[in-house]
């Protein structure tokens, strides 16, 4: 099915992209896996790119156009080129960290987004605790007013970027309100009591750094609050929106790249003296993933055009979320079956595919979450 999001200039911007990501990303990637980090030049030279800081305006680093879809070439180009778990911590920085940013004061903006731009700044968010899930009120980590500073104690598990990270927003709680009482704080790589804990061992996205936080005692500065003291629930679900569709999107292109890679593969792999192709059961399978996936497309490219024009909801993002990384499931899972044995074997790209992609069923939100919050909406009114 044809696409018409995309201009020229996103096309040369992506040529740039995925050049760049040949050259510099798919020789070490398997480094990268076995390490279980990317190196921070990964960044920079993205940043170098622009891929970064496109919302950031240029005075501080930045291209100064807000336009969705330049940040998809990026998650785009990530799977096309089987580098997911690689792309996952940029894509997060440019699509997620950026917004929270970009709502701060001019002494926080400028102090902050040009490092975000260039890639020498390395950011998280930190929303997720152990026991706390997808349930943002349910949040424990406190912030006690001191002075001038905030004294931050908890702890945050299964972030992003853990490791890598310079600059960390995280969620705790300053009130006893299960919304009003949240804020937003930004970390700051040295500040004493904060501390990496393990770096995880995940079935999937082993070049993805993700870690457990804790914050003992960190004397947080006011002036590194954002926004104002209780917002913190307001502004966590005004940004999850755009999070939501950065993952929608990373989900339909994996699963667009897998059946690509996965036509191929049965077109040339003989079975009882013919082409996998030839069998009915085969061609029938492979038509309709290739229906899904162009569902799949057409509802990120119609949500990339509704965040652009400023009408894109809550509601919608969760829609996207949960419906696309669904697809993705029930894709990647039927290519790993089209290729049979070899499709269980981590030299074939969609074996990694498979595997990376578990987890966006459940980060992000989990989809039973999703799909409550939609059902929710519904019903309510609202």
């Amino acid at each position: 099915m044809r696409r018409d999001l995309f201009e020229p200039e996103h096309e040369e911007y992506r040529s740039s992209v995925r050049e760049y990501l040949r050259r510099e990303a798919v020789p070490h990637y398997d480094e990268w896996e076995r390490d279980g980090i990317v190196p921070r030049t990964l960044f920079t030279g993205l940043g170098a790119l622009g891929a970064l800081g496109f919302d950031i305006p240029e005075d501080l680093g930045g291209a100064g156009i807000s336009d969705f879809r330049f940040n998809a070439v990026l998650s785009e180009e990530g799977a096309a080129l089987g580098l997911m778990s690689a792309i996952l911590g940029p894509a997060l920085q440019a699509d997620i960290v950026v917004p929270y940013l970009l709502g701060g004061n001019d002494e926080q903006r400028t102090r902050w987004l040009p490092g975000i731009a260039s890639g020498t700044t390395i950011s998280a968010v930190a929303m997720t605790e152990p026991g706390t899930g997808s349930d943002l009120a349910g949040i424990r980590t406190r912030a006690r007013r001191d002075g001038d500073a905030y004294v931050l104690d908890g702890a945050k598990t299964f972030i992003t970027n853990g490791i890598n990270a310079d600059l960390v927003v995280v969620a705790a709680r300053t009130g006893d309100d299960r919304h009003r009482g949240l804020s937003l704080f930004v970390v700051e790589r040295g500040m004493a009591g904060f501390e990496r804990g393990r770096k995880l061992d995940k079935i999937g996205l082993h070049a993805q750094d993700t870690a457990e936080l804790s914050f003992a005692g960190v004397r947080v500065p006011a002036a590194n609050r954002l926004g104002e003291e209780g917002e913190g629930f307001t502004l966590l679900t005004r940004n999850l929106a755009r999070e939501r569709l950065s993952l929608a999107v990373s989900a339909v292109a994996s699963a667009r790249v897998a059946l690509e890679q996965t036509i191929a593969y049965v077109k040339q792999r003989v079975a009882f003296g013919a082409p996998l192709a030839d069998l009915q059961s085969v061609r029938m399978r492979v038509g309709e993933l290739s229906t899904e996936v162009d569902l799949g497309t057409l509802m990120v490219d119609r949500a990339i055009r509704d965040v652009n024009a400023g009408v894109f909801t809550a509601v919608d993002a969760a829609k996207a979320k949960w419906w696309c990384t669904e697809l993705q499931g029930r894709v990647l899972d039927a290519c790993v079956q089209l290729h049979g044995g070899y499709g269980y074997m981590r030299e074939y790209p969609v074996a990694r595919a498979w595997a990376d992609a578990r987890v966006t069923r459940i980060y992000g939100g989990a989809n039973e979450v999703m799909k409550d919050l939609v059902g929710r909406s519904i019903l309510s009114g609202r």
